[in-house]
């Protein structure tokens, strides 16, 4: 299955600039953006629907990551969840390599966390976005347990931009 990830330039702008803000003791800054879902039997495309910051308060103090989140933000990400027919993706930026992909931290913690939102909704998909200014990549969980790379981008706005990943997932672009 190709899962294809849909938002509109204007959205993507608004996410990049808020994650690019600077906080008083993390390194970077956390959201979620809420999705809606298509799917056929050759294709999952997912809509860009919302976004939803991690508040100051809730980013716990701990220098061997970029930024570490409280459990009261992903109760508010859960919560989301549970309220709205929509899948939640966390979100964050790695501004500084050629390579755009997750850490091995990033991979680890999202084993913990997108799980449990199939707890509170388990009909539509949930996973995670690394951004940078130029590109973006990320994973799809389509159930509990299976994930998937999100193969394509589409940016939407004046123009058209359509950016797919490699087979590993991961996006290659030179500054």
């Amino acid at each position: 299955m190709t899962i294809v990830f849909r938002a509109t330039d204007d959205f993507m702008a608004r996410v990049r600039k808020d994650l690019s803000r600077d906080h008083p003791f993390a390194h970077e800054r956390v959201g979620f953006i809420t999705v809606r879902a298509i799917s056929t039997s050759e294709q999952l495309v997912l809509f860009a629907q919302d976004y939803e910051p991690v508040s100051d308060s809730d980013y716990l103090r701990d220098d061997s990551v970029g930024a570490m989140i409280g459990q009261e933000a992903l109760r508010k990400a859960l919560e989301i969840a549970l309220l709205h027919p929509v899948g939640v993706f966390h979100v964050h930026q790695h501004l500084f390599s050629k390579r755009l992909w997750f850490s091995h931290t990033d991979l680890r913690e999202q084993l913990r966390f997108v799980p449990d939102f199939f707890k509170v909704r388990p009909n539509m998909p949930h996973g995670a976005i690394v951004l940078n200014p130029l590109a973006a990549a990320g994973r799809a969980w389509v159930s509990g347990n299976k994930i998937e790379h999100i193969a394509e981008f589409n940016t939407i706005g004046a123009r058209v931009d359509v950016s797919r990943s490699t087979n590993d997932g991961s996006v290659d672009f030179y500054a």
